[in-house]
């Protein structure tokens, strides 16, 4: 696909650009930014349908704003969920009524939105859940956990695929539902601290949580689920990729800084992460034009994780010594500070691992591409 951008493209760039610099330095909490950005129809850019109070947006003017996005400096998104999984799902899969009521708070920046799949016995065999919903009329109950939920400290709603049939195995049996965060007494919220001292993720408790929307049939969660995975790897890539860059200029420049750039195998290690960076753009564009084939997505999570984790232990290592130094007041109690080499290297540890293994991105693409014989499963 030529991904060449047109007139009307770089009108809308001036415009997403001008938006942008007169809003992000007044960012007061997350939360707000999301109202801010819903107010002037910034939300749902791809959603194709504007009776929702969104914008609508080519495909490359969604490019086009992910990229001025991730260049103005701009806050992480909290509602990226709501916006870039659950809007599309609903809109493929949701009624009418369901569209009414979720669609337009989310386009408003409204209601945040949390994940639900993950568990701590099935954190990549997402088939081996064991969360329970039990029908209690039109609603069902929900008891179980779920693990590795980003941002459900801050989320108003979770979608969550639970097992609604009981003795029922692997995807049979499961039905995703749309569950109220604010059950005090049915829901609690651990944060997980990790190794940066923040908590973006999230155990969460469900203790016969009420949940009365099913997006769906009953018994038909697998098939939602697996739907709305198809949305989760789209335009946003390329605004990481922007930010990739940024990071890989900061470790050249530190490079530079520090002499560590006279060494011929820096520089050939600087030199391929930027030449696989490329790399990973032109991929992007290729799965956002449709002429990347199958299994697009898993590659994609290959090249970015793999990258992002080398990328952190190259930041390190031109660091030197001093990178292994951290503050003088450091207590097991409190969160720590931590230079912008130490937080890429200890985030970037959790790449490989999180939105599906490495493991379960080469299963994914030898089975269901390849067409190698599966791997032998255990009983279950």
């Amino acid at each position: 696909m030529d991904f060449g951008f047109g007139p009307d493209d770089e009108v809308f760039r001036g415009e997403a650009r001008d938006w942008l610099s007169s809003h992000v330095d007044g960012v007061v909490d997350r939360r707000t930014w999301e109202r801010a950005l819903g107010a002037d129809g910034w939300i749902g850019l791809g959603w194709q349908a504007s009776e929702f109070g969104n914008r609508t947006a080519t495909l490359t003017q969604q490019v086009v704003w992910a990229e001025e996005y991730a260049r103005s400096g701009a806050p992480p998104r909290s509602g990226h969920i709501g916006e870039n999984l659950l809007a599309p799902t609903l809109i493929a899969h949701g009624t009418e009524e369901q569209k009414a009521r979720f669609l337009p708070p989310i386009a408003a920046g409204h209601e945040l939105w949390c994940q639900g799949y993950s568990e701590p016995g099935a954190g990549s065999d997402l088939a081996g859940i064991r969360t329970a919903a039990v029908r209690e009329g039109r609603s069902y109950r929900v008891t179980g956990q779920k693990i590795w939920t980003s941002l459900a400290h801050e989320a108003d709603w979770c979608f969550v695929l639970a097992r609604s049939e009981a003795g029922s195995v692997r995807h049979h049996g499961l039905t995703f539902l749309l569950v109220p965060m604010d059950q005090p007494g049915r829901i609690e919220v651990r944060p997980i601290r990790q190794l940066t001292g923040t908590s973006d993720f999230n155990e969460v408790f469900f203790d016969g949580a009420h949940a009365e929307h099913v997006v769906g049939a009953e018994g038909d969660g697998w098939r939602v689920a697996m739907s709305l995975l198809g949305f989760e790897r789209g335009v946003s890539t390329l605004a990481q990729q922007i930010g990739f860059a940024e990071e890989l200029g900061a470790v050249v420049r530190a490079a530079v800084e520090s002499g560590a750039a006279r060494d011929p195998v820096v520089r050939e290690r600087l030199v391929r992460q930027w030449a696989e960076l490329r790399t990973m753009r032109w991929h992007a564009l290729r799965t956002l034009g449709g002429t990347a084939g199958p299994g697009a997505p898993s590659v994609a999570k290959l090249l970015w994780a793999g990258w992002h984790q080398r990328l952190g232990e190259l930041a390190v290592l031109v660091r030197g010594a001093a990178a292994g130094v951290g503050p003088a007041d450091w207590s097991a109690s409190a969160p720590y500070e931590l230079d912008a080499a130490q937080h890429l290297f200890l985030f970037s540890r959790a790449d490989t691992i999180y939105g599906g293994s490495d493991q379960i991105q080469r299963t994914i693409i030898a089975e269901r591409v390849l067409g190698l014989p599966r791997e032998p499963k255990g009983a279950v």
